[in-house]
């Protein structure tokens, strides 16, 4: 039977993402509609579920620790393989031809 583990919550792992990419809080926030508050709750709820920490601050900034240079491009692919496909679905279009069958006295009304 294969293992399989828990993955941590969506939000965190969004939130983890963006401030990654970015390396500040303040600037994932503005890009997921966030208060910068609110994406610190988030990373402090994934080093939490993951039992590491993932960013040391800094007055300069953020840097990455490790354990979030190990985790962040994986979560990056992850994130970009969902848009991609998420694109795709919205971009499908159904192909062929519809015919539509009526009876005459449905079309004029009488009946």
């Amino acid at each position: 039977m294969p293992v399989t583990s828990r993955l941590p919550p969506f939000a965190a792992l969004r939130a983890f993402e963006a401030a990654a990419r970015h390396l500040s809080f303040k600037r994932a926030a503005e890009e997921l509609n966030l208060t910068p508050s609110a994406v610190s709750h988030q990373i402090k709820a994934l080093e939490d579920d993951l039992g590491v920490r993932l960013f040391f601050r800094s007055g300069r900034g953020l840097q990455l620790a490790k354990p979030a240079a190990q985790l962040y491009p994986a979560v990056r692919d992850a994130f970009a393989g969902l848009s991609a496909a998420t694109a795709a679905v919205r971009r499908h279009e159904t192909r062929g031809t519809l015919t539509v069958s009526l009876l005459a006295s449905f079309v004029s009304g009488a009946g």
